[in-house]
């Protein structure tokens, strides 16, 4: 019973601070949001029994990643969004996305039965490295590259982007 308290506590806090991470105007305030979020979801982790995983998840996502962000947004100077400008279909679109992903999220839910297997009788051990390791290149190796591959482009994008706003305004 206490395990439950515990992750809808911890589930409150990552919508909240995903929520906030999206509604923030301040890019830095944004970054700081995720990487509150990445630690809980870190501990989520830990509820599941997975403690490599969890300190994974705070070393590379929470820590480097979120690092290097930062950098980049106070190198480029985009800590505050400006009027910026979207066109009159994203919001509901985006509305409607959302709440799509609540009511297969809420259909998902209500339709598990709680006699399926308990995180902690896994056929693997989920928190071992070796198995991570072993899975991660060769199960999931192409996932995994197109995943940094990914953020290389979003990199570049934001790269690309400030300096375009930079050179308009000179």
């Amino acid at each position: 019973m206490g395990e439950l308290v515990v992750f809808y506590l911890l589930a409150g806090i990552a919508i909240a601070t995903a929520l906030a991470m999206v509604i923030t105007r301040n890019a830095v305030h944004s970054a700081l949001f995720l990487v509150l979020n990445l630690t809980v979801v870190a501990v989520f982790y830990l509820l599941l029994g997975a403690p490599f995983v969890a300190m994974v998840q705070i070393a590379v996502y929470a820590g480097a990643v979120m690092v290097l962000f930062l950098f980049v947004i106070m190198m480029l100077g985009a800590e505050r969004v400006e009027g910026a400008t979207g066109l009159r279909w994203q919001a509901p679109l985006a509305g409607g996305l959302g709440a799509a992903l609540v009511g297969g999220a809420l259909f998902a839910f209500l339709r598990t039965s709680a006699s399926r297997t308990p995180a902690g009788n896994l056929p693997f051990p989920l928190g071992d490295p070796a198995t991570i390791g072993e899975r991660l290149l060769t199960t999931y190796g192409l996932p995994f590259e197109i995943t940094s591959i990914l953020l290389l482009i979003a990199m570049v994008g934001v790269v690309v982007l400030a300096r375009d706003s930079r050179s308009e305004g000179k």
